[in-house]
């Protein structure tokens, strides 16, 4: 294999023309937050509050204090290298090693096919509610989630562009619907309903204190935060990156961290923890107890959209990305077979559908599905609070942005120790993961023996196969 300098990706693209710098402040701000808002906190509140009760905002807080530190190694690594935007990227630039940047690029490949299952889950079971059709629990909301996932994987062959302008459109329906959650509950409060004093109500198992209760709760919230890596892929079409990008991420950040805090303290107000935490649908039932004239199927529609968005979009990016590794050389060939006609991705298009459907199928509880988005994502971001530090010896000539070193090192601390069991993570989550895992290592040799056989060596990876940031909630 090819061991050659990190820095040779960039050589390809020495003599191309830069990207349209089109994106001002405002237009990325949105993008931001949109990366960021979807199905965590539509289907999630509940099950963090039968982690911890009614201080059901604390682990949001929490996951968004880890995602800012991660947001600033960002910020120095896509301002240092706005053309190689990617974890799988940096950590090769990193690193160097082949095996390790597939590791990672397949894991944040996987991340998104486990968002996607999260969302199908709770598209079911929102059709299922708003809409009275009876199907909590059981094979109906499965059922419907396969279904789901093939519409889904049928829109993604035939070929979907998306653009800035629709991204703002599909983020102002996401908003609406939290904001709508915020107003019902801030008008309840000041109507003398519900009952403010449980925001306050701690809740930990037996035998164990509320910080540990809290960290728990943290490893799921954190789903909830995924998105805000993906934004890298904008700096390069955004006007003077270097000045507006880490202003705007860091802003677009705060915003949704207050939507969430403000989202959970609305919901625990208006619905006890233990009634919250029952079913998939834990926002519709907020609707229901504190404006029980608003219609849900309206906002039942709003949170499918939302998450019908999250769906298509990480599987968009799970095929690309697998249709990418496999044009650089580190999964089977056929996994890079491209329609004649519609010109897309198919073998990878059913095979990162195939995946999702078994985990819908055999895992199927959202709490497990979104916890391993989140899992593999704080494994990811471990890696990359690390290659920040390593790349502090790779200077380039141009002004960036650089971050206190104690940040990526408290960074790599933090997403480290979520990652552990210690934390009463799931262990669901690491089989699912580790199964996943399993499965790109098993092609990665399947492939080596290929290379061997033909003579082919896999060269550095490029932005355009391996780049991206991660799963989009």
């Amino acid at each position: 294999m090819s061991n050659t300098d990190a820095r040779s990706d960039d050589a390809p693209h020495a003599a191309e023309p830069a990207l349209h710098r089109v994106m001002g402040p405002w237009l990325l701000l949105l993008f931001i937050i949109g990366d960021i808002l979807g199905t965590g906190i539509y289907a999630l509140t509940g099950k963090v509050a039968n982690l911890v009760g009614g201080a059901v905002w604390l682990p949001f807080l929490m996951a968004f204090g880890v995602a800012l530190l991660t947001a600033f190694s960002y910020l120095e690594l896509v301002t240092k290298y706005p053309r190689a935007a990617g974890a799988a990227l940096y950590t090769h630039r990193a690193f160097g090693i082949h095996f390790v940047t597939f590791l990672v690029a397949f894991a944040v490949m996987a991340s998104g096919i486990t968002s996607a299952s999260t969302a199908s889950r709770a598209f079911a079971a929102n059709l299922s509610d708003a809409f009275g059709l009876g199907l909590a629990g059981g094979i109906g909301i499965t059922v419907i989630g396969l279904l789901f996932m093939g519409l889904v994987a049928a829109v993604n062959l035939r070929g979907v562009g998306e653009s800035v302008k629709l991204n703002v459109l599909l983020t102002v329906v996401e908003l609406t619907g939290l904001l709508i959650i915020i107003v019902i509950g801030l008008w309840a409060i000041a109507g003398g309903q519900g009952d403010v004093s449980r925001v306050l109500e701690f809740k930990a198992p037996e035998g164990s204190s509320w910080l540990w209760a809290s960290i728990a709760a943290t490893t799921l919230a954190f789903f909830a935060m995924v998105g805000f890596e993906d934004s890298v892929n904008m700096a390069e079409e955004t006007e003077n990156p270097t000045r507006t990008f880490p202003k705007i991420l860091l802003l677009g950040l705060a915003i949704t961290g207050t939507i969430y805090v403000l989202v959970s303290i609305s919901a625990i107000t208006l619905v006890p923890a233990a009634e919250l935490g029952e079913g998939e649908t834990p926002l519709l039932k907020v609707v229901a107890a504190g404006a029980p004239n608003f219609p849900l199927s309206v906002f039942g529609f709003i949170t499918m959209f939302a998450v019908a968005n999250s769906a298509l979009i990480n599987m968009l990016m799970a095929s690309r990305l697998v249709y990418g590794m496999s044009r650089e050389h580190v999964l089977p060939p056929v996994l890079g077979k491209v329609h004649p006609t519609r010109r897309t991705p198919y073998v990878a298009i059913a095979f990162t559908t195939l995946l999702a459907c078994l985990l819908v199928t055999f895992v199927g509880e959202v709490p497990a599905l979104g916890g391993t988005t989140a899992l593999l994502l704080i494994c990811v971001f471990t890696v990359v609070n690390a290659a920040v530090l390593i790349l502090r010896r790779d200077p380039v000539d141009h002004e960036h942005f650089r971050t206190p070193t104690a940040l990526p090192v408290l960074g790599a601390v933090c997403c480290a120790f979520l990652s552990g069991p210690w934390t009463g993570r799931d262990p669901v989550q690491y089989k699912v993961a580790g199964m996943l895992l399993l499965v790109g290592i098993a092609l990665w040799f399947v492939t080596v023996w290929i290379n061997r056989r033909s003579g082919v060596h896999p060269t550095d990876p490029r932005p355009e196969d391996v780049g991206g940031g991660g799963a989009h909630n």
